[in-house]
């Protein structure tokens, strides 16, 4: 019983083994990758959680579990032996930038524009923290155990942690409370610039001071070391800062800070790992702290350490070796030799010192020696670039000339403007809008050309006048003015239209007089058959037509029948009739 005991505990401890030589890497994709520094190559990928940029990745005290977050707002839990995901839930309205977990890993701190602590069991929010204005970029915990030893510990409450942001100048600790009022920072350290790396000594011991060790983005290393022990109002400053430089023992050279890239303190937790010079090759150095002094310069010299061939890597091209004696032909005339320029020495290099008594030469006289056209360099017309319309433009305003004014402000190009007002200086701004009111009140047609300066003022320089305290009266006049113009507008348009209507009637009435007298008398008229009332009298005109030609024919019929009757008669002697059947017979 006791064999397969032992060797399943060897077998434990060698999975361990094998789990702490694992990199995980986040890419900007949402994968992560996992890299064994043992073997020197990929072991896994682990796909599917994330849509966008991997900001955070963390290792749980179990090492199979891995946490991540990510651009896309989203925290996910992660099996790195099966590489699919355990859990993922929304961790912030916007992208979650930072991760910590816990010293006893049931908790999980998240961090995008506000802390969030986690109940890992359930994935409910246990507390929320306020007070960082940009997004927060680091996140650790400074405190294994709370200070207050009387009461029973239930692994998170009471302990401190520590958080920094984006374009912060203040590192804020946080305490986490049994109860949910207070939601503030209980303290602040202060540092010169962005902190980029941050290292500390987790306090184990209630006397045990916090050291903590903050690289700043301008390459200086602040020391703090604090018992943290409550609330504390003001900002605590550093104890020790640390630069490098460069020694500077040349005539020519002047010392030269070397930036530290990144410090960690090591396990007697009295001693420093320095990370200082280029990220290609940087240097690692091991110093001992020495709080006493307030400021501390370590000098290096990293030329001699640092031999990197920067010239080698950035250029290809190659000066040839050539003698004193052969010819170089250029194109144009065959035959045509030009001389051969040897490649200078820096010992031959002539330092540009006037000799008292010397005159120093124009600049015309330097283009010339350059073979530059002078009056190339020259703009036609004698008119200002961009670059120096903004310095005429300042010379304007102190001086208070209204010639250049007037020429530099009755520019009409748009980009002339917006790259005029974007290089003057700040302390021009207010200066050149009351120019701009002063021209508007005393010359209102000019309005279309300054309010194109007024535009891009307030575009590109509306951070600026915000912080401004006395901003309302430097600018009333001049939004008194805009509020007049902008009542008018209206009761303007209306009679801008009606004016538009009757310009319009007037200029129509004009043409219509304008244009000749045209004959009026049609060429060609056809008429339809469009209404029963002229059917009904072309057929009463066909139907008299036809009774008068009946009739005709009736007469016609009558007398031929008459005569022949005459005829019979003479012939049977029956001429002599009576008046009676002459009547009928007629």
């Amino acid at each position: 019983q006791d064999g397969p005991q032992r060797k399943k505990r060897k077998s434990e401890v060698a999975e361990v083994d094998k789990q702490l030589d694992i990199l995980a890497i986040g890419t900007a994709v949402g994968r992560i990758l996992l890299y064994s520094t043992a073997k020197g190559e990929l072991q896994s990928k682990l796909d599917g959680g994330h849509d966008n940029r991997v900001n955070c990745v963390r290792w749980h005290q179990d090492n199979c579990c891995l946490y991540s977050c990510s651009e896309d707002k989203h925290i996910v839990e992660w099996n790195t032996q099966t590489c699919k995901v355990k859990c993922k839930w929304k961790g912030d309205n916007s992208s979650v930038t930072s991760l910590c977990i816990s010293p006893d890993g049931k908790m999980l701190l998240s961090a995008g524009r506000t802390i969030k602590l986690w109940d890992l069991e359930t994935k409910e929010v246990y507390r929320h923290f306020t007070g960082h204005a940009t997004s927060v970029s680091s996140l650790m915990f400074t405190t294994v155990k709370p200070m207050n030893e009387n009461k029973s510990f239930d692994g998170i409450t009471g302990l401190y942690f520590l958080s920094g942001a984006i374009h912060d100048r203040l590192l804020s600790v946080w305490q986490i409370r049994s109860d949910r009022k207070e939601k503030n920072a209980v303290m602040s350290f202060t540092v010169t610039d962005e902190p980029t790396f941050i290292d500390l000594t987790v306090s184990e011991v209630k006397e045990e001071p916090v050291k903590l060790a903050v690289v700043c983005r301008d390459g200086q290393l602040h020391l703090f070391e604090h018992i943290l022990n409550g609330y504390c109002k003001k900002p605590l400053t550093s104890n020790c800062t640390i630069q490098i430089a460069t020694p500077g023992n040349d005539g020519d050279s002047t010392p030269k800070p070397v930036p530290i890239l990144a410090a960690a303190f090591c396990t007697d937790k009295q001693s420093l790992l320095l990370v200082y010079g280029n990220t290609l090759q940087p240097i690692i150095e091991k110093v001992s702290l020495n709080t006493t002094e307030s400021h501390v310069c370590l000098i290096r010299d990293i030329q001699k350490v640092l031999s990197l061939k920067t010239d080698v890597a950035l250029t290809k091209v190659k000066t040839p070796v050539v003698n004193s004696d052969t010819k170089v032909l250029v194109p144009g005339i065959p035959g045509h030799s030009t001389a051969v320029k040897t490649p200078s020495s820096a010992k031959e290099k002539k330092k540009n010192k006037r000799k008292p008594g010397e005159t120093e030469e124009s600049i015309e006289q330097r283009l010339e020696a350059l073979d530059i056209d002078v009056s190339k360099v020259k703009t036609p017309g004698g008119l200002p670039q961009t670059d120096s319309f903004a310095v005429l433009l300042v010379q304007g305003l102190e001086s208070n000339d209204a010639e250049i004014l007037n020429r530099v402000l009755n520019t009409r190009k748009e980009n002339v403007i917006k790259n005029t007002v974007a290089r003057m200086p700040i302390h021009a701004v207010i200066p050149l809008l009351h120019e701009l009111t002063k021209r508007l009140q005393g010359n209102p047609y000019s309005a279309s050309l300054m309010v194109r300066w007024l535009k891009s003022v307030f575009t590109l320089h509306a951070s600026y006048l915000s912080t401004l305290p006395d901003l309302i009266p430097q600018l009333g006049m001049l939004y008194q003015l805009m509020e007049s113009r902008v009542k008018t507008l209206q009761k303007l348009s209306r009679l801008h239209g009606r004016l538009f209507i009757l310009v319009t009637q007037v200029a129509a009435s004009e043409t219509v007089r304008d244009v000749t007298e045209v004959n009026q008398t049609a060429k060609l008229v056809y008429e339809d058959e469009s209404s029963e009332e002229e059917g009904s009298d072309d057929e009463m005109i066909a139907d008299k037509d036809s009774d008068e030609n009946w009739d005709e024919d009736e007469e016609k019929e009558e007398q031929s029948d008459e005569q022949d009757m005459t005829v019979e008669k003479e012939i049977n002697g029956d001429s002599d009739l009576e008046p009676e059947n002459e009547s009928e017979e007629e």
